[in-house]
């Protein structure tokens, strides 16, 4: 067997083998998010199309100071998948927190962006965390007993199905403790023609972010994917309230990956990513049963977006 580039995740690597191998292809969306994946994404968000970013930092900034008035003081914030850190300062110029702690999974990224917080706010402790926020990660030990704020905006709870969504929400919990907060930003669900130009922008960002995955895999895993081999689809699941991201094969193709074999028929693909979209009460049912209580929410005028703060109650015995 092939071996890999020396420093490449050896998760990646399973998760590539594995999940090409399912009867659905897939390949979680967690590596969609290299460094270059990460800058796509960053392009992505600035694109016309693409709404959910300016709604949700459009609605962040209206409502920080209330947020600001139900955190306790001395507050650690720590942010889920930081990426570039886009809508940090909004709540971070609010909250005023003794610490921020950015967890991502592109260390590159992540560094260079915690680095542009920590000169904006210099009475802030800065302290990035690379790694995969969706297992366990250690939390540093400096800001364990402090009250605990947890940033999950962007909709990024919908790139999970509601399985893991919900088992994300708990190790969120688990992690941040009873009695920390958490403010988690919902897609709403809306017209499918709106949906689509969303996640298949006519600039073809958005394409270029899902092919850097095959890329990336010819690159860390000695693959040998033909570069014009596969095309971008973004496809509406009416059923599962979800925008579905596919690499599709534009023609019979075969490659090898860390020299194990893989064809593909054409009009075949390979599932990369989901954006489920919640109503309001399913939003709060999904929080509730990651064992997040929902206490305040804020929309837009035009409902399109949502930001939660939900807090980590003491378990209960009986309801």
């Amino acid at each position: 067997m092939l071996k890999t580039v020396e420093g490449v995740d050896p998760q990646f690597r399973a998760d590539v083998l594995a999940g090409l191998k399912q009867y659905i292809p897939s390949i979680p969306a967690r590596w969609l998010y290299d460094l270059r994946g990460s800058e796509l994404f960053d392009e992505i968000t600035r694109l016309p199309t693409y709404y959910p970013t300016r709604t949700e930092m459009a609605l962040l900034d209206q409502i920080a100071p209330e947020i600001a008035g139900a955190v306790r003081p001395g507050t650690a914030v720590i942010e889920f998948g930081a990426g570039s850190a886009t809508k940090t300062p909004i709540l971070l110029r609010a909250v005023r927190p003794s610490a921020y702690v950015p967890i991502d999974i592109s260390g590159d990224y992540l560094r260079d962006s915690a680095a542009t917080v920590a000169e904006e706010f210099p009475n802030v402790q800065v302290i990035p965390v690379e790694g995969d926020f969706a297992r366990e990660v250690a939390l540093p030990a400096t800001i364990r007993n402090r009250p605990k704020l947890g940033f999950f905006p962007g909709s990024t709870i919908g790139n999970f199905v509601p399985r893991s969504a919900t088992d994300l929400l708990r190790g969120f919990r688990d992690m941040l403790g009873a009695g920390a907060q958490l403010v988690i930003g919902m897609d709403r669900a809306k017209p499918v023609d709106r949906l689509i130009a969303a996640y298949d922008d006519p600039q073809g960002v958005t394409a270029a972010f899902n092919l850097n995955l095959i890329q990336r895999i010819n690159r860390e895993l000695e693959g040998d994917i033909p570069d014009d081999a596969f095309r971008h689809e973004a496809r509406w699941n009416e059923m599962l309230s979800r925008v579905e991201m596919h690499l599709v094969a534009m023609r019979d193709v075969r490659f090898e990956i860390a020299g194990e074999p893989f064809s593909f028929a054409k009009g075949s693909s390979i599932h990369t990513e989901n954006s489920h979209k919640y109503d309001e009460r399913s939003a709060r049912l999904l929080l509730l049963a990651g064992s997040w209580t929902p206490v305040r929410e804020w929309t837009d005028g035009a409902g399109d977006f949502a930001i939660i703060l939900a807090e980590a109650l003491p378990e209960r015995f009986a309801p």
